[in-house]
This record gives C-alpha cells, sequence and structure tokens, in this order.
C-alpha cells in the first residue's frame, strides 16, 4: 500500500508539473506578446503627437496663406473694378469728344465745300454756316481768327473775303483732324494699357483661385489626418494602460503560481520521504522480529481475529490516511479517533458532515466549469465580433475618405467651371458693350454724314432742279450764278445718291448686325444663367455630400474607438476569466480525482466504524500480506 501511495503521489507530482510548465508558457509567451505591445505603443504615442503637432503647424500655416490669397485676390478684383470702371468712363467720353469732333470737323468740311464751291454771301444763310459758328465760338484758337470768321458770317461789309475764311477754316480742319488722330492714338494706347493691366490682373485672381482651391483641400485633408491621428493616439494610449495593466497582473499571477508549484513541490518531496522511511522501517528485520512477538500467531487465521475497539479505530484511521493530501476536517477526524474521547457515532457524524461538504464543493466544480466553458465561449465569440466590427470600421473610414477626396475634387472643378463661366459672362458684357457703342458711335456719324449729303443734294437741286428743292425751315438763300452746268450737276447729285445709298445700306447692316449680336447675347446669357444654376446645384449638392460623408466619418471613427475600447474590456475579462479558471480547468480532474479516493477513503471508514467485516488482508497493503506471512 505504501509502495502504491509513493507511486500515486510521484504520479500526481508529474501531472501537477507537467500542468505548471504549460501555465509558466502562457505566463512567458503571454508576457513577451504584452511587452511588445507596449514597446510598439510607446513607439508609436511619440510619433503620433509629433504628427499631430506638425499636421497641425502645417494647416496653421496653410490657413494664413488663404487668408494671404484671399487679400491679394480681393485687392487684384478691386483693381479690376477700378480699372474697368474708368475705362468705361473714358471710353464714353471718347466716344462722344470724338463724334462731336468728327461732327465738327464733317461740317468743317461742308462748309469748306460750299465755300469753295463759290456759295460766298449765300453761305451764310445756311444751317451749314450755324453750325461753323457754334465750332468757331467754342473752337480754341487764335482770337483774330475767330472774329474774321464771325465777322464774315454775320455777313458784315468790312468782313475778310472768302479765300481768308477758307484758308482759317483749312486750318482749324488740319488742327482738328490732328487732334482726332491724336485722339485715337490716346485712346488705342489706353486701350492697350487696360488690356495688359487686365491680363496681369486676371493671372493673380487665377493664381490666388488655385492656390486657395489646393490649399483648402489640403487644409481638410489636414483637418482629417489629424482627427484620425488624434484616435489613434487615444486608442494607444488606452491600450498602453491596458496592457501595462494586464502584464502586471499576469507578472503577480505568474509568481504567485510560481510559488505554490514550489511549495507544494517540497510538500510532495516531504511526503515521498515520509513514505520512503516507513516503508524502510516496516521491511527492517528488528521490526519484523518485534511483529512476531506481538502479532498473533500465523497459525490462526486472521479472519479470525476477534476486532475490539482500538483495531476498528486503527483500520478507520488507516483507511482515512489511503487519502495522500489530508484536509482540515480529515485530522481532526484521525485526532478524534486517537484520542478516544469521541465515540463512534460523533465520528461518523464529522465524516457525514465532512462527506457532504466534499460532494457540495466537488458539485460547485462542475458548475463552475460548464461556467468558465460557456464564458469562455461567450467572451471568444464576443472578442471575434468585435474584431470583425473594428476592420469593418477601418474599411468604411479608408472608403469615406477616398470618397471625401473625390468629392474635394469635384468641388474644386465645379467652382472653377462658375468662375470660369462668370469671367465669360463678364468679358462677353464687356465686348457686347463695346461692339453696341460702336454701333451707336456710326449711327450717329453715318447720320450726320447722310444729313449733310442730303443738305448739299438739295442746296444743289435749288439751282439746278428747283422742281425738287426743299426749302430748310426758317432760311433764305441768295441766288446766285451757276458756274458748272445742268449735266455735270446731274452728275453729282447722283454722286451724293450713291453716297447716301452707301450710308443707308451701311446703317442697316448695322442695324441687322446689331440685332443679330443682342439676340446671340441674350441667348449666350441665358443659357449661362442655366449652367451656372446647375453647376451652383450641383456645387450645394456637392459639398452636402461631403459634409454628410465628413461626419460619417466621425461617427464611423467614434464606433471604432468604441469597439477597440469594448475589445480591450473584452480581452481584459478574458484575462480576469483565464485567472479565475485556468487553476480549475488545468487541475479539475486531479482535484475530483483526489476527492473521489477522499470520499472513498470516508465511506470505508465509516463502514469500519459501522462494524463491518474488513479482514487485514482487505486493507493491508501487499507488503503487510507478506509481512503476516512470515510472523
Amino acid at each position: 500500500m505504501l509502495q502504491s501511495m509513493t507511486k500515486k503521489v510521484e504520479e500526481e507530482g508529474a501531472k501537477e508539473t507537467e500542468l505548471f510548465d504549460k501555465f509558466m508558457c502562457y505566463c512567458k509567451n503571454g508576457g513577451s506578446d504584452l511587452g511588445k505591445s507596449i514597446e510598439d505603443a510607446k513607439t508609436k504615442i511619440p510619433e503620433l503627437e509629433a504628427g499631430i503637432e506638425g499636421s497641425v503647424s502645417k494647416k496653421s500655416q496653410l490657413e494664413s496663406d488663404l487668408k494671404n490669397h484671399k487679400a491679394d485676390k480681393d485687392a487684384a478684383n478691386t483693381a479690376i473694378a477700378e480699372a474697368t470702371a474708368l475705362r468705361n468712363k473714358e471710353e464714353v467720353t471718347f466716344k462722344k469728344d470724338y463724334s462731336e469732333a468728327k461732327a465738327e470737323t464733317a461740317s468743317l468740311s461742308s462748309a469748306l465745300a460750299s465755300l469753295e464751291g463759290g456759295l460766298g454771301a449765300s453761305f451764310v444763310q445756311t444751317n451749314a454756316a450755324a453750325q461753323l459758328r457754334k465750332i468757331v465760338t467754342a473752337k480754341d484758337m487764335e482770337d483774330s481768327d475767330r472774329e474774321a470768321v464771325l465777322s464774315f458770317l454775320s455777313g458784315k461789309q468790312s468782313s475778310p473775303g472768302t479765300e481768308q475764311i477758307v484758308g482759317i477754316l483749312k486750318t482749324m480742319k488740319e488742327e482738328m483732324a490732328s487732334g482726332l488722330s491724336e485722339a485715337e492714338a490716346t485712346e488705342n494706347e489706353a486701350k492697350a494699357n487696360y488690356a495688359e493691366l487686365m491680363t496681369a490682373k486676371k493671372k493673380e485672381v487665377q493664381a490666388a483661385t488655385k492656390m486657395t482651391e489646393e490649399k483648402l483641400q489640403r487644409v481638410g485633408q489636414l483637418a482629417t489626418e489629424v482627427e484620425t491621428m488624434k484616435n489613434e493616439l487615444t486608442d494607444e494610449q488606452d491600450c498602453l494602460a491596458e496592457d501595462t495593466k494586464m502584464l502586471a497582473t499576469l507578472k503577480k499571477s505568474c509568481a504567485t503560481k510560481e510559488g505554490e508549484h514550489k511549495k507544494s513541490q517540497e510538500v510532495r518531496q516531504e511526503e515521498l520521504v515520509a513514505l520512503a522511511d516507513t516503508i524502510k522501517i516496516l521491511n527492517d528485520d528488528d521490526t519484523l522480529e518485534l511483529m512476531k512477538k506481538t502479532l498473533p500467531s500465523g497459525s490462526s487465521s486472521f479472519m479470525q481475529i476477534q476486532v475490539s475497539a482500538r483495531m476498528v479505530r486503527s483500520r478507520a484511521l488507516e483507511m482515512l490516511h489511503r487519502h495522500p493530501h489530508g484536509s482540515m476536517q480529515l485530522d481532526f477526524i484521525a485526532l478524534a479517533l486517537r484520542g478516544k474521547k469521541v465515540g463512534f457515532e460523533g465520528v461518523i457524524k464529522m465524516i457525514g458532515e465532512l462527506v457532504n461538504t466534499l460532494k457540495a464543493e466537488q458539485d460547485a466544480d462542475d458548475k463552475k466549469k460548464a461556467y468558465c466553458a460557456d464564458e469562455f465561449d461567450k467572451s471568444a465569440d464576443k472578442k471575434k465580433s468585435l474584431e470583425r466590427r473594428i476592420s469593418d470600421s477601418k474599411s468604411a473610414l479608408s472608403k469615406a475618405k477616398e470618397d471625401i477626396a473625390s468629392l474635394g475634387e469635384a468641388l474644386g472643378k465645379l467652382s472653377a467651371g462658375i468662375k470660369a463661366l462668370d469671367a465669360s459672362v463678364a468679358e462677353a458684357t464687356a465686348q457686347r458693350k463695346e461692339e453696341h457703342a460702336e454701333y451707336s458711335s456710326l449711327m450717329a456719324s453715318d447720320g450726320s454724314a447722310k444729313e449733310v449729303l442730303k443738305f448739299a443734294k438739295n442746296r444743289l437741286n435749288k439751282f439746278y432742279n428747283p422742281a425738287q428743292y426743299k426749302p430748310p425751315a426758317a432760311a433764305s438763300f441768295m441766288q446766285v450764278s451757276a458756274h458748272n452746268n445742268k449735266q455735270q450737276s446731274s452728275g453729282v447729285i447722283g454722286m451724293i445718291d450713291i453716297l447716301i445709298a452707301d450710308l443707308d445700306k451701311e446703317m442697316t447692316e448695322a442695324e441687322v448686325t446689331e440685332k443679330d449680336s443682342q439676340g446671340d447675347y441674350e441667348q449666350a446669357m441665358k443659357d449661362a444663367q442655366s449652367k451656372r444654376a446647375t453647376d451652383s446645384k450641383a456645387l450645394a449638392e456637392s459639398e452636402s455630400e461631403k459634409a454628410d460623408l465628413e461626419a460619417s466619418l466621425e461617427e464611423l471613427a467614434a464606433t471604432k474607438k468604441s469597439a477597440k475600447k469594448e475589445l480591450m474590456a473584452t480581452e481584459k475579462y478574458i484575462a480576469a476569466l483565464h485567472s479565475d479558471c485556468d487553476f480549475l480547468l488545468q487541475y479539475f480532474d486531479v482535484r475530483k480525482e483526489a476527492r473521489d479516493s477522499e470520499l472513498d477513503s470516508l465511506n470505508k471508514a465509516t463502514s469500519v466504524l459501522n462494524g463491518a467485516d474488513y479482514s487485514f488482508l482487505q486493507v493491508g497493503s501487499t507488503r503487510a500480506v507478506g509481512f503476516l506471512e512470515r510472523a
């Protein structure tokens, strides 16, 4: 029996050592993984902090640049508006002055033609003379020349001759022609300078707009990157804290288990030494000789030995000592049996209570084993579900960022398209104004020329074709002798008619062109307005969609963060389950076997105390049987 006990103790020690080695392997591997995770977090946290600081600094610089670009763009637009207003004003003034100067030049040419044609004194009664009087009065010229012309036009007897007046008028005409050339040159130079300024300023606006769009997109990307890095930093800090805490708990648990195993090994070694010493004592020759003298003779059958109360106590104690690891309750029962002060009934009651306790403990272990297995399954499923949710969140975050970047690019293109459309509209409007102004000037000039030609034709008809003459209102003409024959006058009148017809044709073509240009402009403005409305609607919808995506991005980041926290809590709970359940699950069979052995010993001891007929052969070991045979 002692040898069997020794073998069983050694087997239990080997199994316990095997389980302890597995647990220490878990401690080593788990500690190594946690240590690596902690070191990675310590490395990544400063990198994230530096990244956040750098991105925030870049974002601040870009926002400052955006303010400067906006100021540059506003300044360029202001300069364009001011220059355009000034140019329009100068252009209106020029056209007005130029038209008036052209009309004056035409009137002057008409007067010269009349005077050179021999009208002389009759000229002063014409409308051309009245217009010439106004021109001379307003014209900046020599006072003597002005007085001479005005004297001639007033019909005074002392007035200069026609030749002198013609000379003065020719000089005036040359000066006026020179002034018109200078005015045209000045206007052309102003147009060129304005066009050059507009080109430069538009380039500045385009450059500022492009830089603004690029930096706005970069600011948005940096804002998203900063928020993402902040979330990652929070996650890493939380993971670092949890991993550090779990590592400390694991080290403490492993150290505790190591101490418990060392103590158990020492106790088991002491037990093996005690069993070896006992076997040695019982196998000693002196012990055998002593047993021969003290025990009944070998001829007597051990089955026929009368069992005394001492023998019953001894047998019951032997049954109890079969359990290799005694408990406090067993110790008390053994003391009661050795003390002989407690009756068998009291001892049986104590044994019954201990049996109930052991059964209750086994039932609790069974329930806890089932609970641990169930919780491990639930926690593993929950962990997998959370890991899938985190993985899905990462994929959704990546896609949302790509969609936001694509929308940002699309928004930039839509915004640029709208700005380009506005620029085209402004350019078309300016061109339309210029064309209309040219049309108005042409109509005014052609109208004036036409009136002059009609006046000249009417004057010729007065002399050559009196029947076709139409007297002007409030005017009388002096009869003069003709210097040309009527045939020649018909040729001149025909030429005048051709000129008038050409002017009518030119004015009609100008009217048609103006009408077509205005129609085309109105249709272009209508199409531009429709396109701008469509693009503006698309821009608003894209901005709304981008805002929704950015809100979704924040929700996804929050979901990912929440899932990671829940995953850390689940892993912590699993670690706690390991700490609470691993020992029970690893030693469940050992504990159950030991408890069953203890229950068996208690039941047999109860049977012995209740009077069961157990022979020494039934309770002794093979070593004891040999010993009795030699007695």
